[in-house]
């Protein structure tokens, strides 16, 4: 128990000032095409991730006029992925570290692909309500997994850029099931979601396991190998591999990690990060506008196959744009912009419901609401969905990252799911008050940001971690 007691050691010296060989040798396109792939592979996870929450809103009438559900029970089919997904999230760090990244997505792949097709061939609400459930399983391993692999494979100057794919992905999941969905049959939109699930089972047997964690399990020559593989056969890594080796060897003082141990002051502020970050982008009601899409434009008197259409042209270019943008201009400048322009979509939205609840600028109203929903996916798609996944990989130290970002992956979950649960609800008992506590939650979104995120570009993980310990102790 003493060992718990101490604080993580801070990295002696300024490790920024490392040459990490990513300079002049990482250019080169054999460590580029390796790196490029094996995110390349990893996101094809996030892209089922984006499917998932996409199917719902396409295929709403589908199902419930081939299978008789009613609007509760849909809205249970809608809700039920995010069960699955908390399931997912409980297991998935403490999974990720026994059977490593590449042998936990390829675990969700295969729920993933059972899953499509039971959607696919489910002849009543049971096997629908099952095969979502599942999918929502592997979602949850996904969340989790894909940015922690992404983060730990990349060198920190790219590290940004790089994770934040994992997120333009999940968009692009969504907006092409937006798009298909709206011209072809619920059925076979599941199936091409099973997809995805497909390549990357085929690409986990090409790509390294991550370097951090064989330098967890003591694999010392797998490590090395694999970092070489990512930076390229003629980088320097020696001084990346030493800074790996120092501050593994450092947590191995501490016994292994239990729940209650993440709730030590030692850890209080990257638990608040975590936490507040998931929370707030959940709470500022994305999920609930994601899985009702259509029925919002319904009814705000606008044509919801053009509206879901609309969002999907917003969403990929803008998260594109929050790529770019990362590690030029931080994670914390786009987070505060973000949050407020979501601030301001759901501002909009909550005064269109309310003009058209007293029958004032009607024939302006729908206009309204969709310049609204564009302003808030748009504004999202840029930082605040990507960057807090980003954030969450980066600020646990490895001897915690498991059960750290299991934790965090459930708050996550538990939070959409009270969302895309209650908003039907929500929306009956007043719209214009919910999408007004939407936007109170993203002004509050600015202010959390502004007090408590801290800024990573630029910074390896390592020193990361430490200057959050530090900046702990000095609380």
């Amino acid at each position: 128990m003493e060992d718990k007691e101490k604080s993580l050691p801070l990295l002696p010296g300024d490790r920024g000032k490392y040459d990490v060989g990513f300079s002049s040798s990482s250019s080169s396109s054999s460590s580029m095409a390796v790196l490029v792939l094996s995110t390349s592979v990893a996101v094809l996870g996030s892209y089922v991730f984006g499917s998932a929450i996409g199917f719902s809103s396409p295929a709403q009438d589908g199902i419930m006029n081939e299978l008789g559900l009613s609007l509760a029970e849909y809205s249970f089919f809608g809700s039920i992925m995010t069960i699955g997904a908390m399931l997912g999230a409980v297991m998935s760090g403490r999974l990720a570290d026994l059977m490593g990244r590449r042998g936990i997505m390829g675990f969700a792949d295969i729920f993933c692909l059972t899953a499509w097709f039971a959607i696919s061939f489910s002849k009543d609400a049971l096997w629908l309500y099952l095969g979502r459930f599942c999918l929502g399983y592997g979602v949850g391993l996904f969340s989790y997994v894909v940015p922690v692999y992404i983060a730990e494979i990349t060198p920190k100057d790219l590290r940004g850029a790089f994770t934040a794919v994992n997120h333009l992905m999940i968009c692009s999941g969504v907006s092409v099931l937006f798009l298909i969905g709206a011209v072809i049959n619920w059925r076979i939109l599941s199936l091409i979601g099973s997809v995805p699930c497909v390549l990357q089972l085929l690409g986990l047997f090409i790509i390294p396991e991550s370097p951090r964690w064989l330098a967890m399990k003591g694999r010392w020559p797998d490590c090395e190998l694999a970092l070489q593989q990512l930076r390229g056969k003629n980088a320097k890594i020696g001084d990346e591999l030493d800074e790996i080796r120092e501050y593994t060897e450092s947590l191995q003082q501490f016994s292994e990690a239990r729940l209650l141990d993440l709730f030590q002051w030692t850890y209080a502020h990257s638990l608040i990060v975590g936490v507040g970050l998931m929370v707030l982008q959940q709470f500022g009601g994305v999920n609930g506008i994601a899985y009702y899409a259509s029925s919002i434009f319904v009814s705000t008197g606008f044509s919801s196959r053009f509206g879901t259409m609309a969002i999907a042209v917003v969403q990929v270019p803008m998260t594109m744009f929050g790529v770019l943008l990362m590690d030029k201009l931080g994670r914390k400048p786009l987070l505060m912009v973000s949050a407020a322009g979501t601030c301001l979509g759901c501002l909009l939205l909550s005064i269109s419901f309310f003009l058209q609840g007293i029958e004032v600028r009607k024939e302006f109203t729908p206009f309204m609401a969709l310049i609204g929903i564009l302003v808030f996916m748009g504004s999202y798609s840029l930082g605040m969905g990507g960057i807090p996944w980003v954030i969450m990989s980066e600020i646990f130290p490895i001897n915690m990252k498991g059960l750290a970002g299991s934790f965090v992956t459930v708050v996550n979950w538990l939070c959409s799911w009270i969302i895309s649960f209650a908003f039907n609800f929500l929306m009956d008992w007043s719209s214009e008050g919910t999408f007004f506590g939407f936007s109170v939650i993203g002004a509050a979104t600015v202010l959390f940001v502004a007090k408590l995120v801290p800024e990573t570009k630029g910074r390896t993980l390592e020193e990361i971690q430490a200057s959050m310990n530090s900046f702990t102790r000095t609380l």
